[in-house]
């Protein structure tokens, strides 16, 4: 079961990259990283792009593979397939936004609980879809080949069965678009 980080945007919309945000003493890229890892993904690939020597240089990244996004200018889509093909043989991945703070380890383990090669799921919070996504192994050439500019695997998700997993109960969904997002984590 590997597990995906996907930190390479520039946040525009944020100022800077959301990669470097610190939030309760740890740098964004390094509180998802160490999610993953303690959710009990292997490997944890981490794709950056905006801003990759200075994440490289103020980050731990400890215990994952980092791989760089030449083309992350283009989206989310170009890191979801830089990042597929980064993780090679796997069952499946859970794919996590480096800007959903919020994302436990508890969500991540009702979403690894299904993980199979067959298996596509998402984190649904009241209803309203987010993150993080299961796909299984079956699906990384399909979702490879519609993943563009930053929708990721939003089109190949709404045109699969996808199973959706409530999270609300052990999580925040939301994603830190901008820095009044931000909100202290308790605990």
């Amino acid at each position: 079961m590997a597990g995906l980080l996907l930190a390479a945007g520039a946040g525009r919309r944020f100022g800077s990259p959301k990669a470097l945000v610190p939030l309760d003493g740890k740098l964004f890229v390094d509180s998802a990283a160490e999610l993953l890892r303690a959710a009990g993904c292997a490997p944890v690939v981490v794709v950056l792009g905006a801003a990759a020597d200075e994440v490289r240089a103020k980050a731990a990244l400890t215990g994952v593979t980092v791989v760089d996004n030449p083309d992350w200018e283009s989206g989310m889509g170009s890191s979801l397939r830089t990042g597929l093909r980064a993780v090679g043989a796997a069952d499946a991945v859970v794919v996590l936004p480096v800007d959903t703070p919020g994302v436990t380890v508890a969500a991540l383990h009702r979403l690894m609980a299904l993980a199979e090669p067959k298996a596509l799921a998402r984190a649904v919070y009241e209803g309203e879809i987010g993150h993080p996504v299961l796909i299984g192994s079956d699906h990384f050439a399909g979702v490879m080949s519609s993943a563009a500019g930053d929708q990721g695997a939003r089109e190949y998700l709404r045109a699969g069965t996808v199973r959706h997993v409530e999270c609300s109960d052990v999580a925040d969904g939301a994603d830190v678009d901008r820095p009044a997002d931000l909100r202290p984590r308790s605990g």
